[in-house]
């Protein structure tokens, strides 16, 4: 049963970043099927970030109450649902609206998703949320696939968004018969619905905070770094964030085993230090090909951070775990609308060089931050061969 439940997270991940990745992918068709302009497209995006946060600071206390199995019982499928509306609606301000629907649905799915997958982790008891998240990478570059081979095929964004709301929508109803039951709190929360979270809660969000300006940064300006600073050919500049992402991928499969031998402080001071030099090769890169190796360098560090906020949030507040989670969540995706806009702005002051080597120092901000984090000790004094528990140890899905 708790390999089930492995599965069945890692591949709620995995539709949740489909889900994404082909609505990314088609960018271009949404754009021409209401002939908007980038900047309009910016606002769906914007309001697709903002209807997530919305929710998940609103829902934070009913997720607390109702659990993570409940709750993404209900949003997965949901999710898929809103992301029809995405696709027919007819008109620019009528896809506003469907956007904020399915951003709110989103939102919700993602922090339940976390949740889960901590109830999942803390089952193990080891590490894995590294590999839960790199269910999301798998997910985010089948999307990107579908929507290019629906565009080569022909076909526009209502139909491709429209499909792959219709072949998830079944995958999310039967995954909700894999879910884990949220452990009972480990006191009673009667009367404490208004509690304050630990201040270790906030501390792990400002570094997940931190952490989604920096992932959000590259997603976003990338392309224009290699085109626009190095002058290369706009086919060649699209392979900085993909090998971006493959490299995310290919870290997070070994982050939960990197995790457990150098123990979580270790690993964030490391990866805030990695990332750091490998966007500093980036800023500094005199040709496209270093540009594109400190891109995949930077992938390979700075995917670990995420998921171990997330699995640190599921511990900082016993008897509210989800809540922690959700909390952790929303303040990740703050950073995430609002890094490129800060590099956005640095560059129109400056340089493009100069905007995204804010993440240079967002990155030593990781690293002295995770000095002050507190720790479990079951995750930072990690070895594999502790027989901690006469139980028999689960079997990896």
């Amino acid at each position: 049963m708790l390999s089930r439940a492995r599965t069945g997270t890692f591949l709620t991940f995995a539709l949740a970043g489909l889900l994404t990745g082909a609505w990314v992918a088609r960018m271009p068709a949404l754009a021409a099927k209401f002939g908007t302009n980038e900047g309009e497209i910016g606002i769906v995006v914007l309001v697709w970030g903002l209807g997530a946060i919305a929710a998940m600071q609103a829902l934070r206390g009913v997720l607390a109450r109702a659990g993570s199995r409940t709750t993404l019982r209900l949003a997965l499928p949901l999710t898929a649902v809103s992301y029809a509306g995405v696709a027919l609606a007819p008109s620019y301000g009528l896809l506003l609206v469907a956007v904020a629907v399915f951003g709110m649905a989103f939102g919700i799915t993602d922090i339940a998703m976390n949740a889960q997958g901590s109830v999942v982790e803390r089952a193990y008891r080891r590490p894995i949320m590294s590999a839960m998240h790199a269910g999301w990478c798998v997910g985010a570059m089948s999307g990107g696939l579908f929507g290019v081979a629906t565009a080569a095929a022909g076909l526009g964004f209502t139909p491709t968004v429209l499909a792959a709301s219709l072949l998830s929508l079944p995958f999310a109803l039967a995954l909700g018969r894999t879910y884990l039951a949220d452990p009972a709190p480990a006191g009673s929360a009667t009367g404490r619905g208004a509690r304050r979270m630990p201040p270790a809660v906030y501390l792990i969000g400002a570094l997940a905070f931190i952490a989604f300006m920096a992932e959000g940064s590259i997603a976003d300006w990338s392309g224009l770094l290699l085109h626009d600073e190095l002058g290369t050919s706009q086919a060649v500049a699209a392979l900085g964030y993909p090998v971006f992402e493959l490299a995310m991928l290919i870290g997070r499969l070994r982050g939960d085993r990197l995790r457990t031998r150098l123990g979580t402080r270790r690993l964030l001071v490391g990866a805030g230090l990695g990332t750091a030099l490998g966007m500093t090769v980036v800023v500094l890169a005199p040709a496209t090909p270093v540009a594109i190796a400190g891109f995949f360098v930077t992938g390979l560090v700075v995917c670990t951070i995420v998921p171990t906020t997330i699995s640190l949030a599921g511990t900082a507040d016993p008897e509210r775990p989800a809540a922690a989670v959700a909390q952790v969540g929303a303040m990740g995706y703050g950073g995430l609308l609002l890094g490129p806009v800060v590099v956005g702005f640095l560059a129109d002051a400056t340089s493009l060089r100069v905007g995204v080597g804010v993440v240079v120092l967002l990155a030593l901000l990781i690293a002295v931050g995770a000095r002050y984090v507190p720790i479990p000790a079951a995750f930072e004094e990690v070895t594999p061969a502790t027989p901690a528990d006469p139980r028999p140890e689960p079997v990896a899905a």
